[in-house]
């Protein structure tokens, strides 16, 4: 038995804080994978082990590492109950440094003049000294607990870095400066967290579009119920336009769904009595009632939102990368700013106050800040756009591996194909209309439950005829159905069904081995004398599959496959409408396996795209799993890397481009951030940059790689 328990951070805004928090929590949990940590919400996530600490132990682990926890509910409950301070204070702050530091200057250049007073001039009159000491402790007033957490632990970080700097300045009698880093550094902090709030918001109307109440029809009324109390099995009310708040099936009225906020399709779906409809989802110009099936977090919108939580805690490869390396950067940057302050001066010569100048450069460069930002925020906004498209990734190493995908090995029924046989012609053998013959088949088969009947029945439906009345209806073994109709017998079935009974086929034969080699199935009807009507069905393949298999191709995909258990011929049919060239077929589960296995040796990364379900060993074994169709199946959900929510599998193909785009957006942004960190690491080893430099530099840095990665809040490429 596992408690979890959430909190509220809100000092916990960086990976130094996130290492801070794990050092105090891990003598607790024991275990990493027990934390979790979502930057983008400040929110901590504690798995204890049954008779493992008190949650009241986990709090003081946190005000240990100079930190506050607030439990989640609470601090969800009391969000608009912030004080002013808590909303505006760092704003306040930032602009007061600002002003301080305009009036300093002024000051100062009354007395010698602006390019004076820029390059810090003596004689600066006290008024200016005291106004750029208080900008500096303006500046870096929220910095100074971490800081000193920071020095106290001997864990230095980039709040440590800024303190010493501005310190540093403000020692060496470099007021305005000290004031610039100080305040140029928090301006930085103010921007990048409006930045990240942003991305913030667009997870957060993800996971608020599903509606807080229900209307539930009761013997007295109509009553507003929170939708955590609504039973299942209630009837609801669904106006036009309003979002469907619990999954259900139509009791009554017709409308169109628009299904976007789960599949990302646009197309609105018709529903009517007995059509399933699912939470998130929004109706049309027609009022529903609805029967509940399923409890509110139980629903697949539900579902999708504890998914998308979970994935911002499995970090990328390229976000542990980041990590590692600013693990040993920043301490490495540390010793070299000491070396120069310390030994500059004995082996280069001048005053020890040039030299330390150049140690606290050297500190203001060191700050890995955009760096750090850089890539949560992008795996943050593609994980965001990607659920937006109804493309759900279950975590940012999974968003990084479709991009590196070789091959990709599509089961067929249900994923390549729609999954369910469809009537393709029903012709008639005889002189009589083929209408009024369908009549009588689906007749007959409108008691059946298996799938082929249901197909006819449908397909009867569809072309709006009349069905007569059968008499004496009896099922056959399993093989068809006999029953009495307009005063006369009939018998429907397959080929199985005509051997039984001693009813030679030889007018249809070859039409049967025809729709055989095509992947189709017939169903015959006759009466006492000959074959009258001849159905074929075939399950079709769905709309955009051969699209999406040429996207694939385009994209640079050097392999793809067709691995189904059907037989040779119904495969081989499926192939060439989907315009695959490998098929293999007849294959049990294990076989899948071994097949996906093969693969990955030789060819390299394999996407493996199925139903979640029959296909559970290959996805296991594949780089990346993909789910198709999986809008209201749990196991589908559940089982695979990433779930493409609707049925249209032109989301694979996104899918690949969306994973290109994000890695290329992550690698732009490394690279960028530790080009700049190298190319001010080389002005300061020739003595060219300057304190306020440096930090502009990473101020501009910062809100760069930030901008870049929320170009990936954008579902449309």
């Amino acid at each position: 038995m596992t408690r979890t328990y959430a909190y509220l951070v809100a000092e916990m805004d960086c990976a130094d804080e996130v290492r801070l928090l794990k050092d105090a929590l891990l003598p607790l949990v024991g275990n990493e994978a027990n934390l979790a940590f979502d930057l983008m919400r400040a929110r901590l996530t504690v798995s204890i082990p049954e008779g493992g600490p008190k949650e009241s132990a986990i709090r003081a682990a946190v005000s240990s590492a100079g930190m506050h926890a607030v439990p989640w509910a609470e601090a969800l409950a009391h969000r608009e109950d912030e004080g002013f301070w808590t909303r505006k204070g760092r704003t306040i702050l930032c602009i007061s440094g600002g002003a301080l530091i305009v009036t300093a200057f002024l000051i100062h250049a009354l007395r010698v003049g602006f390019s004076g007073a820029l390059a810090s001039s003596p004689p600066m009159p006290l008024p200016s000294i005291l106004l750029y000491a208080a900008a500096s402790v303006l500046g870096i007033w929220y910095l100074l607990p971490k800081a000193w957490l920071s020095l106290r632990n001997i864990r230095p970080d980039m709040n440590l870095l800024m303190t010493l700097a501005v310190f540093g300045a403000l020692l060496l009698g470099e007021w305005f400066e000290a004031a610039s880093v100080a305040v140029l550094f928090a301006l930085a902090l103010l921007l990048e967290s409006w930045s990240v709030e942003r991305a913030r918001r667009a997870v957060e109307m993800l996971l608020e579009e599903a509606p807080r109440t229900a209307r539930v029809v009761t013997q007295g009324g109509v009553q507003e119920v929170a939708v955590d109390l609504v039973e299942v099995g209630s009837t609801l009310q669904i106006a036009p336009g309003e979002r469907i708040p619990l999954d259900g099936v139509v009791l009554r009225g017709q409308s169109e769904i628009n299904t976007a906020p789960i599949t990302g399709e646009s197309v609105p779906t018709g529903v009517a009595p007995g059509d399933t409809v699912y939470a998130g989802t929004i109706n049309g110009r027609g009022a529903l009632e609805i029967r509940t099936t399923r409890a509110s977090n139980d629903t697949t919108f539900a579902h999708i939102i504890r998914l998308v939580e979970e994935a911002r805690s499995r970090r990328a490869r390229s976000e542990r990368w980041v990590e590692t390396f600013s693990r040993y950067y920043t301490p490495a940057m540390f010793a070299l700013a000491a070396i120069v302050a310390l030994l500059g001066p004995l082996l280069g010569g001048g005053e020890f106050s040039a030299w330390a100048y150049r140690a606290l450069v050297l500190l203001v460069i060191a700050c890995p800040c955009a760096l750090v930002i850089s890539t949560p925020v992008s795996v943050i906004a593609g994980l965001t756009s990607s659920s937006k498209a109804g493309v759900l990734i279950k975590g940012g190493v999974f968003l990084e591996l479709p991009g590196r995908v070789k091959t990709v090995a599509f089961d067929k029924t249900g994923t390549l194909t729609r999954g369910e046989h469809r009537v393709v012609t029903a012709r008639s053998l005889v002189g009589e209309d083929s209408g009024e013959l369908l009549a009588i088949a689906a007749a007959l088969e409108s008691r059946s439950t298996h799938p082929l009947a249901r197909s006819v029945v449908a397909f009867a439906t569809e072309q709006r005829v009349v069905l007569p009345a059968v008499e004496n209806l009896e099922e056959i073994g399993g093989l068809g159905v006999h029953g009495r109709a307009k005063g006369k017998e009939y018998w429907i079935g397959g080929e199985r069904l005509y051997a039984q009974l001693g009813r030679p086929l030889p007018q249809v034969d070859s039409e049967l081995k025809t729709f055989h080699a095509k992947g189709a199935t017939g169903i015959i009807l006759f009466d006492r004398e000959k074959p009258l009507l001849l159905i074929a069905l075939a399950d079709e393949p769905r709309d955009g599959a051969r699209a999406a298999v040429q996207q694939l191709k385009n994209l640079g995909v050097k392999h793809i496959v067709m691995l189904t258990g059907d037989h040779p011929e119904a495969a081989a049919s499926a192939a060439e409408q989907t315009g695959i060239q490998d098929v293999r077929s007849s294959l049990l589960p294990e076989e899948k396996l071994r097949v996906v296995e093969s693969l990955e040796r030789t060819g390299g990364p394999v996407a493996m795209v199925g139903d979640g379900i029959n296909d559970a060993p290959a996805l296991a074994a594949a780089t990346v799993s993909v789910a198709m169709g999986a809008m209201g199946s749990d196991a589908a959900i559940e089982v695979a890397d990433v779930a493409l929510m609707g049925e249209d599998l032109r989301h694979l193909p996104w899918l690949i481009r969306h994973s290109r785009r994000s890695l290329g957006i992550i690698r732009a942004n490394i690279i960028f951030a530790i080009g700049v960190k190298a190319l001010f690491l080389g002005l300061a080893a020739f003595d060219l940059a300057t304190l306020w430099m440096a930090i502009t530099a990473d101020m501009g840095t910062s809100l760069l790689v930030i901008a870049n990665a929320l170009r990936l809040l954008r579902t449309k490429e």
